[in-house]
């Protein structure tokens, strides 16, 4: 328990001593690209950001929403996700999670041979890794990333074949407490 206290202790001191806010909380935006859309969608949500040292965990909420089919299809999803963040660099960071995709479609009426087509909600598992870089500079803190995202990939499976299901790049502010 000793061992224990002392390395939290070694590692907070250093953060404090750098004035590094150890908890953010903020709006972030983004932009969402899936791997087979001609276009992307604007995103927005929150983070909570917990830093220590040269590491952090972030957890976070989004919501987006696209319509096809002239407002026939209306496709909205709001992903709850969890990251663990890595800094090499003081402002550099990687980053790897995993989150639960929460995706929502709606037909209407107009959508031809509607007759079997009814609302419904899925939730898939999803695997996530990325880079930002994070500007402590002025309050409140600027994070940006760029996250790979892997819907129902199984832990396990080689990378070489893997292509991820959408790119999703975030714009955060933290306010530090």
């Amino acid at each position: 328990m000793k061992k224990t206290l002392f390395v939290l202790f070694l590692l907070v001191i250093p953060v404090l001593a750098q004035g590094i806010t150890l908890v953010g909380i903020g709006p972030r935006a983004g932009y969402h690209k899936s791997a087979d859309a001609e276009e992307g969608s604007l995103m927005f949500g929150g983070a909570l950001r917990l830093k220590l040292g040269a590491l952090a965990v972030e957890g976070a909420i989004d919501y987006r929403s696209e319509e096809y089919e002239n407002g026939a299809v209306k496709v909205k999803q709001w992903p709850v996700s969890a990251s663990v963040l890595f800094y090499p660099l003081p402002i550099v960071y990687g980053l790897a999670g995993a989150g639960w995709y929460n995706t929502t479609y709606e037909f209407s009426d107009q959508v031809p041979g509607n007759g079997a087509l009814e609302d419904r909600t899925e939730q898939e598992m999803g695997y996530h890794i990325g880079a930002g870089i994070e500007l402590p500079i002025i309050k409140p803190t600027i994070a940006f990333d760029i996250r790979y995202v892997f819907l129902d990939y199984e832990l396990g499976d080689e990378f070489k074949d893997v292509d991820a299901n959408f790119m999703v790049y975030t714009l955060s502010l933290f306010w530090g407490f």
